[in-house]
């Protein structure tokens, strides 16, 4: 292993050790070795590409998986995980990237699922005051004004994020283990969440914090460990976590080299929407244009409207009001149907839920709305299909076992790529893309950022929507505000900063 500027406190016991933990499925070595320790009252990061073994590792220390080999001490003794509920009692809690929550329970039942408090008596009914009151308290915490009684289907999903978020400080852990928890936060959110995390630091409890935000780990973490390819790579203390280090270790490539080139290709207006109304906020209207060649990118704080100006768009939700046009032609979407037959495809925010259908293999995802072009009498050409999603998927680098391996299977970043592949393989004019990077790891947003750009310079419309402001700023040629669903001005890119951003989305 290779160790980087470590500063160890001399008399510190760990609270968790991990020595040459290895974990192996078919056809893949998922951990080969990896070792680290979390100390008492630490904040320890962790950083990887997808696929270098980060969830592995904490569904092993989750009790979800089981280790080929290795060893787990736990408060100076050796432990064996065996179950989440074994974890639970050692006081190890996990926050999923994602989320493990029930739609059709309210707020408190989710956070007290599968341990709620009973009340005396040979009955044993749910002591619901007790899990109300509680659960009040945890949501107080976390500056969430909601009622315990609200349902979760009801909830945003930032706000659903907390709710996960509450449930782990329900757990009362002694180390708490965050898998990208601030993947759906807004700003404001996840610096309500850093300083809950520095006061239950105070208070003893320890952290691993996963994220592919880099400037939250250098912001958050006391040391670092750095998995790449299943294996350690490195570990780095202050003042070595840095953005440009924690890179190199992870990809051996410098931060510069992942924006595509800048170089505007932007012609006349291609997508114009004017008035729309949208159905969260019919009493707003949003006009924009997206030019022929051009990434618009959208920002905005959680809740501003965004998504619902790019479901409307896209006929998910259709528009209160409105018109749209594409190349000077009126059009009448109503339906995704119909937005697809004009060439306008959304990429999702939720690419689990909206975007895949997560059973069926690569190959199966891909082709799907584009059957018709591998058929012939109305039967498909296996061969053609084959060939098709296969030149797609080299094209785009998604990595996995093969063409019939089961989406859900893969990781983030290349799901995220299958959506795109489904797309791509339609000839596309206009694609609106909702967090086209959310909860993937650094390499592959550098792979997305050169398909956007390599996507626009081919002269299809790109419709940006990001709450990372470094994302925004590193991709738009224009950058479109939104705050309380109306737009508060529109940026040219020459006008951009973090500051001109948010004085207007706050605005």
């Amino acid at each position: 292993m290779q160790l980087i500027g470590i500063k160890r406190t001399e008399g510190t016991e760990p609270l968790l050790e991990v020595s040459g933990i290895s974990k192996r499925f078919p056809g893949v070595v998922a951990l080969d070795a990896v070792s680290l320790d979390v100390r008492r009252s630490e904040i320890v990061g962790i950083v990887g590409e997808n696929g270098a073994g980060k969830s592995t590792l904490m569904k092993i220390l989750a009790g979800i998986y089981r280790p080929d080999s290795g060893a787990i001490r736990f408060d100076g003794r050796p432990v064996s995980i065996r179950s989440p509920g074994e974890a639970t009692r050692l006081g190890i809690g996990l926050i999923h990237q994602e989320l493990e929550l029930v739609d059709s329970l309210d707020v408190a039942a989710n956070i007290f699922l599968g341990r709620e408090p009973v009340s005396w008596g040979p009955l044993k009914l749910i002591d619901r005051k007790t899990v109300y009151s509680e659960t009040e308290g945890y949501l107080s915490r976390l500056g969430l004004n909601l009622s315990p009684r609200t349902s979760l289907s009801r909830l945003s999903l930032a706000q659903q994020q907390s709710v996960e978020i509450a449930r782990a400080l329900s757990l009362k852990a002694r180390l708490l283990i965050m898998d990208e928890p601030t993947s759906s936060l807004t700003s404001t959110e996840t610096e309500r969440l850093f300083g809950l995390i520095r006061d239950m630091r105070r208070d003893g409890v320890s952290f691993i914090y996963i994220s592919h935000r880099l400037a939250e780990i250098e912001e958050l973490a006391d040391r670092l460990f750095v998995l790449r390819d299943g294996k350690n790579a490195g570990i780095l203390a202050p003042p070595e976590i840095t953005s440009e280090r924690m890179v190199q270790l992870m990809v051996g490539r410098d931060l510069k080299s992942f924006y595509g080139s800048l170089a505007s290709t932007a012609g006349d207006t291609f997508l114009q929407v004017d008035g729309m109304r949208t159905r969260r906020y019919p009493a707003q209207q949003v006009s924009l244009t997206i030019r022929r060649g051009e990434i618009l990118g959208v920002a905005g704080l959680i809740g501003a409207g965004r998504t619902e100006v790019a479901q409307a768009i896209c006929g998910v939700n259709p528009a209160v009001s409105g018109e749209i046009f594409l190349k000077g032609e009126r059009l009448k979407i109503e339906s995704p149907s119909e937005a697809i037959r004009q060439g306008i495809y959304l990429i999702p925010e939720d690419r689990r839920r909206f975007g895949l259908i997560s059973e069926m293999s690569v190959r199966e995802n891909i082709s799907l709305p584009a059957l018709a072009r591998h058929s012939r009498a109305r039967l498909i050409d296996r061969r053609r299909e084959v060939e098709s999603t296969r030149t797609i998927s080299s094209e785009l680098r998604i990595k996995m076992a093969s063409l019939e391996a089961v989406t859900r299977d893969l990781s983030g970043g290349n799901q995220q790529k299958v959506v795109l592949a489904r797309w791509l393989s339609l000839d596309p004019r206009v694609i609106v893309f909702d967090e086209p990077t959310k909860g993937i790891d650094i390499a592959a947003k550098a792979d997305i950022y050169h398909l956007l750009r390599r996507l626009a310079s081919e002269g299809v419309g790109i419709m940006m929507i990001s709450s990372d402001l470094e994302e925004i700023l590193g991709n738009s040629d224009r950058v479109a505000v939104m705050r309380e669903g109306r737009i508060t001005g529109i940026l040219e890119r020459s006008e951009c900063s973090p500051e001109s951003i948010m004085r207007l989305a706050v605005a």
